[in-house]
Order: C-alpha cells, then structure tokens, then sequence
C-alpha cells in the first residue's frame, strides 16, 4: 500500500489530509507542515500477537516509599519504578521544594538525579542546605538539550530523575522555542519512551497557564501516569496535592503540607487544621464532612448572608462552584421557606480547601439558613448530603467512613441522607439524624 501524505499543525499537532493556511484546531497561521505516514498491509517483522485477557500476567506493582506519607498517599502508596509523574503548580507554591525533599529521601537508597532548567546547580544547592538536606548519592544536573540529559542519565543510571522544568528543555532537531506546543510534546515523549526502557522513576515539573491549567499541549496529560496538581495560595503556609490523574492509585486523592523554614512538612491530621479552634459559636458555619478520595476530611463551609444595596446582588462562592450556589438558594428557597433574592449570598470553605463533591449542598444550605436567621449551628454537628431539584436528600458515597472520622474528632450529632444511616449502629458515638427532605434537615437543625 502506497504511503499516504499528510499535513500536522507545529503548534498544537492536529492533522489534516490537506495542507491550509490557517490551523483549524489552533488557528495558528503557517503551521502546517507535510508529514508522511509509512501505512503498509504487511505486518513488520517482530511484531507482537495479541492476546487474550487471560493470558496476561499480572505481577504486583513494585512500590519505593518517597520519604513523605502525604505524597505517598496521593501516589496511591509509592513511587512505582518506570512511571512517570507530572506536577504542576503556581509560582512558589513548593514544586521544586518538595522534589528535592523526596530525592534526597530515596537518595538514602537509591541514586537519583536532579535536572534543573531553570537554576543553577549552586541555587538547588543552596536550597538543599537551608532545608538541612543530606544527600550524599543524589547528583545535579543543569542541563536542557534533551539528547544531553539522557545521555548523562544513561551514564549515571538514576533510579528516580526529576526534570524541572519540562517547559524549559528541547530538542535539537526542532526549529521552536522551549516551551512550545512541539518542543514539550516531543520532549516529554523522548524521556518518557526512557523512563519505560529503564524502569527509571520520572518526576516532570510543568507550568501552568493564567487560570491553572497545565500549560503545554493536553496530550502532555495523557503521555504520563499521574498528574499532580500543587492547590492552595502561595502566601499561605498550607499546600494541598490533589491527584488528578493516576495509573497507580486513586483520582482526587489529596496530601496536606505546611510551608516552614524547613521545607514541607507533613500535616497527620488536616481535619483539624481546617476546623475552628476558637470557642466563639457565630452563625452561617456549619462543619461538612468531604471525601477527598480515600480520606474523610472535616472543612469549614462559612456563609454570609445581608441585604444588598443594589438592584443585582451578588453570589460568591470560594472553594465551591459557584453555578451550584444559584441553584441551591432557589431551593433554599421553594423548599425552604427562605428567600435570598434582595440578599447578597457569600459562601466560603475556611483553609483555601476547594470542594467539588455534590455532598455539600446540606452543608451550604444550613450555613446559608444559619446565617439568615442569625442563629448559630452547633458545634458538635456534622452534615453532608446532596439535595437535589425536589428537594430530596440523595445519598453520597462512603457515608459510614464519614461518620467514623466525625465520631474520631468529637462530634456528637450528625444530620444526613437518610439511606446513608446504618441499620445497624456502625457509626460509633454519634447521633445521626437521616433526613428524606430538606425540610426535615432543617427542621432538625432548628432544634439542635
């Protein structure tokens, strides 16, 4: 069979049987260059057979431990030999900090190599040793060309490589620029393809766009096995890791650090970082119990709730989705009895937490209830529940796990879905009330 032509974007790698001025996915003008694609019907020599599910071997995943249990956790339980991660983050929120903390723990047992882009090996130096970092087996590397870095890493045999930053290194062979849509897709592949020959561990730091997406070509994403996004404000003290992606493990599965003097350090118990320690009681809090993969973790859902001087008033929601909150003050107030339509509605989650899980919508509709009326909510009472469109309670995954943790922390009374209350007590010492409609979870927090 003849080899077919084809022609493909520079920039963002779509393809077109036709050559155009103008990039239809990109719209990038005099992008687009001829390829050749060597389709043929004989089947190359030393091609593998396909075969059937159950002849495949399975072996159990090989497992390093990285130094942190927060990272190991989001991981899925460790870093695996040959996988390759990517994180991503805002300026300073810890990127290269955390790295270079775990290389430094797996260099106690395994070599590893640091590439930096972006500084010089004086500057990774200089950091290692205001964290009091020892790490005698772990080299430096301050390199970009691409054919550079492999064949250093090929001759030193790193166990775990970490490449900060991905946007920084190219390729000879190509015309653009680091940092580019070809230059980045070619890149990644060209390590990742080493990763897999080596079994060698791949960390992959990557920028990120104005609105904190990675920046780069979205099949960077699909190219490695786990994506690692860095959360929280970097002027605050706390970070969050929160997978978004991971071959190994679970999605949404979060680690807590705290920024010191000394580097990240591990929070053992975030539920209580995020709750209010002061003993004053004021209305529109209401404590939710979230699931963040497979951890519960207690937030602070926070609403403020005062008329508005305006003829539009305002609806913000920090740390929630905001299009959620419209939906929910309408239902707060056909199936509540509470109107908020000359209001202006503030919701918060205290600790720069972002909660995705349809399981807060008890927990702002109480808070935004609690704060209309004045009165404040108990501080032994724990909620969660999705509450949809009739105003029925629906259940959310993981209830019991949730009761447990809120039991663990001392609480002593719980508002939920009905169908998420045990027939037997499994919940230990908590109160549960199962609510079937809103009304009735309101009706109950007036009495708690």
């Amino acid at each position: 069979m003849k080899a077919r032509i084809y022609y493909q974007c520079r920039e963002c790698g779509a393809r077109s049987v036709q050559w155009a001025g103008r990039c239809d996915a990109c719209a990038a003008w005099n992008t687009m260059v001829e390829m050749g694609a060597g389709a043929t019907t004989d089947i190359p020599a030393g091609t593998k057979r396909a075969m059937s599910l159950s002849e495949v071997r399975c072996e159990s995943v090989t497992r390093w431990p990285s130094g942190l249990q927060e990272l190991d956790r989001v991981l899925g339980g460790g870093v695996v030999p040959g996988s390759v991660v990517l994180l991503g983050g805002d300026p300073g929120i810890g990127k290269s900090t955390i790295l270079i903390q775990t290389l430094a723990a797996m260099s106690a047992n395994l070599s590893a190599l640091y590439v930096t882009g972006e500084e010089s090996p004086a500057q990774v130096a200089l950091r290692g040793r205001r964290l009091g970092l020892v790490a005698p087996r772990m080299k430096l590397l301050a390199e970009t060309n691409i054919d550079a870095i492999i064949a250093q890493a090929r001759l030193e045999t790193p166990r775990v490589l970490v490449i900060d930053s991905i946007q920084t290194v190219y390729l000879p062979h190509l015309a653009q620029a680091p940092g580019s849509v070809a230059q980045v897709r070619e890149a990644a592949a060209a390590l990742v393809r080493y990763a897999k020959e080596t079994d060698t561990a791949l960390f992959l730091v990557g920028h990120v766009t104005k609105d904190g997406q990675l920046a780069g070509p979205r099949v960077l994403e699909h190219m490695v096995d786990a994506v690692l996004y860095f959360e929280g404000d970097s002027g605050s003290r706390y970070r969050l890791i929160r997978a978004i992606k991971n071959r190994f493990g679970a999605v949404n599965e979060i680690g807590v650090f705290v920024m010191t003097e000394g580097g990240l350090r591990e929070v053992t118990n975030p539920s209580a970082l995020f709750l209010r320690q002061d003993a004053h009681n004021a209305p529109g809090s209401v404590t939710l119990v979230t699931q963040e993969g497979t951890r519960p973790l207690l937030v602070e859902v926070q609403a403020l709730i005062d008329e508005s001087p305006g003829a539009n008033p305002r609806r913000v929601a920090l740390g929630l989705d905001g299009q959620r909150l419209g939906m929910l003050l309408a239902l707060l107030h056909r199936h509540g009895g509470h109107a908020t339509a000359r209001h202006d509605v503030f919701v918060n989650v205290a600790g720069g937490v972002r909660v995705t899980e349809t399981a807060s919508d008890l927990a702002v509709l109480l808070a935004c209830a609690s704060s209309l009326m004045d009165r404040p909510v108990a501080r032994d009472l724990v909620v969660f529940g999705e509450v949809g469109l009739a105003g029925e309670m629906r259940p959310v995954p993981r209830g019991q796990e949730r009761l447990r943790e809120a039991a663990k922390l001392g609480f002593k009374h719980a508002i939920v879905p009905a169908a998420n209350v045990a027939k037997r007590a499994a919940q230990g010492d908590i109160a549960v009330f199962g609510a079937r409609q809103l009304s009735e979870a309101l009706a109950q927090f007036l009495k708690e």
